[in-house]
C-alpha cells in the first residue's frame, strides 16, 4: 500500500497530531495533557476491544445466521425490539464497543431498525448507567426519562430504517 493511501486514510488523525504538536510547542503543559489523554484513551481501548473482538468472533462462528433472522430479522416484530433492548441493557463498556457488535448484527441480517434501537438503547438504557443515574438523580427522574426515551428510541430506529429506504449498506450480506 502506498504512502498516499495511508495519508488519505488517516488524514484526520494526522491533522490532529500536527495540531497537537503545535499546541505542545506553544503551550507545553497543555500539549503534555493532550498527549497524556490520548495515551490514556489508547490504553483503555486496548483493554476493552480485544476481549470484545474474541467474543464477537466466537459469536459469529457459533450462532447461525438463521437464529438472528428468526429473532431479530425483518419479521421479528416486537420480539426483535425487546432482544435489542435486553442485549444493550446488559452490555458493558463504552459506546465504541458497540460498533463491532453492530457489524456482526449487520452481517447476520438483523433488521436495520433493530440495530439502530440497539445502538441508541446502549447509550440510554444500559444497567450500569441506570444504576448511576438512580443514585445521582433519583428513581423518579430515571423512570420519567425512560418513559420518554424508550418510545423515542423505537421511533428513531424505525425512522432511520424508513429514511434509508432499505438500501443495502456497504459490506453487508
Amino acid at each position: 500500500m502506498s504512502l498516499k493511501y495511508w495519508i488519505n486514510r488517516y488524514k484526520f488523525s494526522l491533522v490532529l497530531l500536527i495540531i497537537s504538536a503545535i499546541i505542545l510547542l506553544l503551550n507545553k503543559s497543555l500539549g503534555i495533557n493532550i498527549f497524556n489523554d490520548v495515551n490514556s484513551n489508547i490504553i483503555q481501548m486496548l483493554q476493552v476491544l480485544p476481549p470484545i473482538m474474541i467474543i464477537l468472533g466466537l459469536m459469529d462462528v457459533w450462532i447461525p445466521r438463521e437464529y438472528f433472522l428468526k429473532y431479530m430479522g425483518e419479521d421479528s416484530g416486537i420480539k426483535g425490539i425487546l432482544i435489542a433492548f435486553v442485549i444493550s441493557f446488559f452490555a458493558a463498556g463504552p459506546m465504541y464497543a458497540a460498533f463491532p457488535f453492530t457489524a456482526v448484527l449487520l452481517k447476520k441480517g438483523v433488521k436495520f431498525s433493530n440495530i439502530i434501537i440497539f445502538l441508541n438503547s446502549w447509550c440510554v438504557t444500559k444497567a450500569s448507567t441506570l444504576l448511576f443515574e438512580i443514585s445521582a438523580l433519583g428513581y423518579k427522574f430515571t423512570l420519567i426519562r425512560l418513559i420518554i426515551n424508550i418510545p423515542g428510541i423505537i421511533i428513531m430506529g424505525y425512522l432511520v430504517d424508513y429514511l434509508l429506504n432499505n438500501k443495502k449498506l456497504p459490506n453487508s450480506n
